[in-house]
C-alpha cells in the first residue's frame, strides 16, 4: 500500500521536473491540466483504502496526517509560484542548523557572530 502510494505521489514529482525553470503561469497550466487528476485520483485511493485499515495501524497514521493536510499539500495546483516540496527553504537554513552546535560554545554573541561571517559560508543563510 505504502509503494502504491509513493508511485501515485512520484507521478507528480516527474510533472514537476518536467516544468521545472518554466514561468509561473505556465507551470501552473500544467498542474491544472495534468497534477490535478493525478490529486484527486490520489486522495480518492487513500480515503478509500484508509477506510479499510485499523486506526492502529502505522500506514494508517500516516494517511491520516497526510489526509489532514490536504489542502496543504494541495495548495502547488491553485499557485504556480509555490513548488511541491520545501527542499528550497531546507536547504537555505542547512547553514543555520550545521553552525548552531558550534555557535553554542562560543563565549558571547560577539564570537558567535564572528563564527558566522567567518565560518564555513553559512553567513548566507542567516541573511
Amino acid at each position: 500500500m505504502a509503494l502504491e502510494a509513493v508511485k501515485r505521489i512520484d507521478a507528480l514529482f516527474d510533472i514537476e521536473r518536467a516544468i521545472n525553470g518554466r514561468s509561473a503561469d505556465d507551470r501552473l497550466a500544467v498542474r491544472q491540466e495534468k497534477s490535478l487528476p493525478l490529486l484527486a485520483e490520489l486522495e480518492t485511493w487513500m480515503r478509500t483504502e484508509r477506510a479499510r485499515l485499523s486506526r492502529h495501524a502505522p500506514v494508517a497514521k500516516a494517511m491520516d496526517y497526510m489526509l489532514t493536510k490536504w489542502d496543504s499539500f494541495a495548495c502547488f495546483t491553485t499557485d504556480g509560484r509555490v513548488c511541491l516540496t520545501n527542499n528550497a527553504a531546507e536547504r537555505a537554513l542547512r547553514g543555520l542548523a550545521l553552525g548552531r552546535r558550534s555557535w553554542t560554545f562560543a563565549g558571547s554573541d560577539r564570537v558567535a557572530e564572528l563564527w558566522l561571517i567567518l565560518g564555513d559560508g553559512s553567513d548566507q543563510a542567516a541573511r
